[in-house]
């Protein structure tokens, strides 16, 4: 599902305008990016998202055997609950 189909799709069940809800999606995806590189960002009966940190590390280029080092680097890292993990899977919570 794409932005506009997710959007569309809120703005129709809602009865909202398309604007209201296309501001309040951009106002959620800012203030996810805001606290997110605090202490991560929490949708209540969702998930978590948090930044996590990588090691540097060693890998090999497949092509040439050659080793090549990996820089330490951060990524975001999404966790669902277990009950919508649960919901999404079709199993028992």
């Amino acid at each position: 599902m794409t932005k506009s189909e997710l959007i569309r799709t809120l703005a129709q069940q809602h009865a909202l305008p398309h604007k209201t809800v296309a501001a309040l999606f951009d106002d959620l995806v800012a203030l996810a990016a805001k606290h997110t590189k605090r202490d991560g960002f929490l949708i209540p009966g969702f998930g978590k998202i948090t930044i996590a940190q990588r090691k540097a590390r060693k890998a090999r280029n497949p092509r040439t055997g050659e080793t090549i080092k990996i820089p330490a680097k951060k990524v975001l890292k999404f966790k669902f609950f277990k009950a919508t993990q649960a919901r999404l899977t079709g199993a028992k919570a």
